[in-house]
């Protein structure tokens, strides 16, 4: 069913060449939901949750059975999984929003990354905002979007779906639906500059970074020894150079001296800020998606 042993990026690959959405933005909104199932024909054109309550609610007890296959059902996996699906992913507030200590949930993180349903990313050290003896949480990702759907949106939810009551479902999904999708744009959009950078100077690592002063949901280094900071912006309003001024301050602030910028947004840019683009920043929207494709 879950084909959670693929890159992010071959999963949407497949998702798209399955299901052939129509558009860019539908293509990556339904992948956050459906993504790395083998799922039939999936109208994409249709409102998201229409979708979730057709293929997903209405068949809750024989998805959930093949999601307890993998995390053999057990409560406490159950419970950290949708912390980590709810939250931002660090250990230390997906540990207390699950009320886990940090010697269970240290090892309940590696069993489950053992079982291929997460993966562990670290901060980077690299810079001077650090102090010596300073530490940060991990962040842990889920390795298929469906998961991180299903632990986000039904398994906390069960009660209700199991007697075909879907009103929580659909009032979180309403509040929530962007800031969701977000996540996958800025994993996708790691896969994107990664591509765009293949011929010039090759993308070494990329993941997004995190430190006491600043984030950021890129953070890449090339081959040549550049260092790439950029925001996705999962927004229905164009992105202001106001944005870019604000990714540089955040930048002084963590003494991280970025050779390039990035900003990769779902409704574009001002004609402000796109007079701007060059060598030292570059510009993505929706439609270089079709790269990965």
């Amino acid at each position: 069913m879950l084909s959670q042993t693929q890159p992010l990026a071959k999963q949407f690959q497949i998702f798209y060449k399955e299901h052939t959405p129509k558009t860019l933005e539908d293509a990556v909104e339904k992948f956050a939901i459906f993504g790395g199932v083998g799922w039939g024909d999936i109208e994409t054109s249709k409102p998201s949750y229409e979708l979730i309550e057709k293929l997903i609610l209405d068949d809750y007890s024989y998805i959930r059975n093949d999601v307890n296959d993998i995390t053999s059902g057990a409560p406490l996996y159950h419970s950290l999984l949708s912390a980590i699906a709810m939250g931002d992913g660090k250990t230390h507030s997906s540990y207390k929003r699950a009320k886990l200590d940090k010697e269970v949930g240290d090892k309940a993180v590696e069993e489950l990354v053992e079982r291929g349903i997460i993966y562990v990313e670290k901060p980077k050290k690299e810079f001077t905002s650090w102090a010596e003896n300073e530490q940060l949480d991990n962040k842990l990702y889920f390795t298929t979007p469906f998961l991180r759907f299903w632990f986000a949106f039904v398994s906390p939810l069960f009660k209700g779906i199991r007697d075909k009551d879907y009103t929580e479902v659909k009032k979180r999904w309403e509040n929530r639906e962007a800031e969701f999708t977000n996540l996958i744009f800025t994993q996708l959009s790691h896969a994107l500059i990664q591509e765009s950078f293949k011929e010039e100077d090759k993308i070494e690592a990329i993941s997004d970074y995190w430190d006491k002063n600043a984030a950021f949901e890129i953070y890449a280094k090339t081959e040549s020894g550049k260092t790439i900071v950029g925001i996705t912006k999962y927004t229905n309003s164009k992105v202001k150079k106001s944005e870019l001024n604000r990714l540089q301050e955040l930048c002084a602030e963590a003494n991280i001296n970025a050779d390039i910028f990035v900003i990769v947004a779902k409704k574009g840019f001002s004609s402000e800020l796109k007079k701007l683009k060059g060598e030292n920043l570059k510009l993505y929207t929706l439609k270089n998606f079709k790269s990965l494709i």
